[in-house]
């Protein structure tokens, strides 16, 4: 279906005019014309509302990727300071056996 054009608007008028009469028109516009700008405005919050949900989601997202950046680089940390202590306890070795050799 397509956009309502002249002579059909003209034919929906002229039927409302006979079934609901002359005095009464009016007021049934305005009443429809109050519906058409409510529902545009239900439309217009909803589409909001849709928006904000999906900015919601992607703030979700961005945290749990976030925590999951932290708790891997808490992991490396951690894994680098076991490795320094590693290093540094091979190193200790290191120098006792040296100073063992030199006594002997």
């Amino acid at each position: 279906m397509g956009k309502i054009g002249t002579s059909e608007l003209i034919l929906i008028l002229a039927i409302a005019l006979i079934v609901v009469g002359p005095s009464k028109l009016p007021e049934l516009g305005k009443a429809l014309g109050k519906t058409i700008n409510e529902f545009k405005k239900f439309s217009k919050d909803m589409k909001v509302d849709l928006s904000l949900d999906e900015t919601n989601e992607k703030v979700k997202k961005t945290e749990k990727v976030e925590k999951v950046e932290t708790v891997e680089a808490v992991e490396v940390v951690e894994a680098e300071s076991k490795v320094d202590e590693k290093v540094e306890t091979i190193e200790s070795a290191e120098k006792n056996d040296n100073k063992v050799k030199e006594v002997v």
